[in-house]
């Protein structure tokens, strides 16, 4: 599902005094390499993890609606996967804003607030037409159906510890270590085991 970024992220989840403080570096003839790093850093964190970290908002387009056009969920389920719905793959969603379709005319048209609903509680988030009512019929041609949402824990502040450790630690490898490959003075390269599990809480898992 193609995924397109509509408003980048207000800042890093890691600032420069932050990364800067973590790799005990005091000059600023750095900062620009630093700040690049912290980009480099947050972007392989969200690949990771399905996730963004600091609000941003984006833009999920599809084909055409799924079906089937079931009115509701399985009774007696206390949680399930309907075929009508539309998953939103960047976690954790704040909200949708539009959902936009072209009808049959090529118009395109956006669809009353009122006939979605939208599971943010959910990773990822689920969204399905209310009951009672289904996905409008949309133009048989690609791209003819997008969602606008903004997904995020909110401003720096509020991104975890564990990602904002990840996010350090990979800075500080990246830092002191320009080229590739390091060897180390053993003669081996070795990793750190436990770096990689700082992310493993946050992983989404995409079914």
């Amino acid at each position: 599902m193609p995924l397109q970024l509509i408003t980048p992220a207000a800042e890093e989840p890691v600032s420069l005094a932050e990364a800067k403080l973590h790799l005990r570096v005091e000059s600023a003839d750095d900062d620009a390499l630093i700040g690049a790093l912290i980009s480099a850093a947050r972007q392989a964190a969200e690949t990771l993890t399905g996730r963004q970290f600091v609000t941003a908002r984006w833009k999920l387009v599809l084909d055409s609606f799924p079906g089937p056009s079931l009115m509701g969920v399985p009774a007696g389920r206390t949680f399930s996967l309907p075929g009508h719905a539309i998953l939103l793959p960047k976690c954790p969603v704040q909200s949708v804003f539009a959902i936009r379709y072209r009808d049959m005319s090529g118009t395109t048209q956006t669809m009353p607030r009122a006939d979605y609903t939208v599971d943010t509680a959910c990773e990822p988030a689920r969204v399905t037409p209310v009951f009672g009512s289904a996905w409008p019929v949309s133009l048989p041609q690609i791209g003819a159906v997008t969602l606008v949402f903004a997904a995020g824990y909110g401003d720096a502040a509020s991104v975890p510890a564990g990602i904002k450790s990840w996010i350090k630690l990979r800075v500080g490898s990246l830092y002191a270590h320009r080229e590739e490959v390091a060897l180390l003075a053993s003669g081996k390269i070795e990793s750190l085991s436990f770096i990689d599990g700082l992310l493993d809480p946050y992983r989404v898992v995409l079914v």
